[in-house]
């Protein structure tokens, strides 16, 4: 008996080791370009293009410093924070109230509304960037930043209605009520009652708004004309020239341009690992 459960003991064990390398080995193979990247940001253009490995012989921080002393990377990185903060914040605040409606309220002005958010999203953004330039030629928000924020935000918008109102869907009612019997304002119910319990749904959306803000090429470089508008795709874009390509620098301002990102994941995954709140009322 003890012989038999010992057998089985190593069999779970070997099974998770065998689990773990497994999914070990998948990790390694999809950040295999990441990981190469990383490496390659450790040594020189030279070394770069003649080196047979992708581990480097002679690692050096000769490429970070060249990235923050002689270009204009922080720049750069300063204006993405400005225009991915405020559009995340934006969309936030105007998904979160939009959702809030579409769960809790039914009218016919709604229901088209929320009709059309899907309709939205069928067509690409491309398809309207020369209205879209026009018309904000024509208000005067081109080569500024308030342009990108504001694309970013419609395009963020429709995914993040329909993520904060299937939340608030799972959200009971009874604890609104209980809000509005004890004399507080639907608005104010849904401040401090039901948007608490939101925070799943606003780090999904953060986390969806800031990637796609953060990485974004096409429309900041159409509409930030100027080198000292740029976001850091535009930026970096800049370390590829037509004959010649400082790919250590590249690689450098790539990883350094990766850390925001990895820092955002670290601070907002664990309220993505939170549960529904329909357990929130009891009995």
């Amino acid at each position: 008996m003890t012989y038999n459960r010992d057998r089985n003991k190593r069999r779970k064990q070997l099974r998770r080791w065998g689990l773990f390398a497994a999914t070990l080995a998948i990790a390694l193979v999809i950040n295999l370009p990441v990981i190469t990247m990383i490496l390659n940001s450790f040594r020189t253009t030279e070394e770069i293009l003649t080196s047979s490995t992708i581990v480097p012989t002679n690692p050096s921080l000769v490429n970070y410093n060249y990235v923050s002393l002689n270009t204009s990377f922080w720049s750069y990185f300063a204006n993405s924070i400005f225009v991915v903060g405020s559009a995340t914040l934006l969309v936030i605040m105007a998904a979160a109230l939009a959702g809030y409606a579409l769960s809790r309220f039914r009218s016919r002005v709604i229901t088209i509304y929320s009709r059309g958010l899907l309709l939205v999203q069928m067509f690409p953004l491309v398809l309207a960037l020369i209205p879209l330039f026009i018309l904000l030629r024509n208000l005067k928000l081109v080569n500024t930043p308030y342009s990108v924020i504001l694309l970013y935000t419609v395009v963020g918008l429709p995914f993040a209605t329909w993520m904060f109102k299937a939340f608030f869907d799972g959200i009971p009612r009874e604890l609104e009520e209980a809000a509005l019997i004890d004399g507080a304002s639907r608005l104010r119910a849904f401040g401090l009652v039901v948007l608490p319990l939101a925070g799943p749904a606003m780090a999904a959306v953060s986390i969806f708004t800031f990637l796609f803000s953060y990485n974004e090429y096409l429309v900041a470089t159409i509409f930030l004309r100027s080198k000292d508008l740029y976001t850091i795709p535009v930026g970096i874009a800049s370390f590829m020239q037509q004959f010649e390509t400082d790919w250590g620098s590249l690689m450098a301002a790539a990883t350094m341009a990766m850390v925001p990102t990895f820092v955002m994941f670290l601070f907002v995954q664990k309220y993505m690992m939170y549960g529904a709140v329909g357990s929130g009322v009891k009995g």
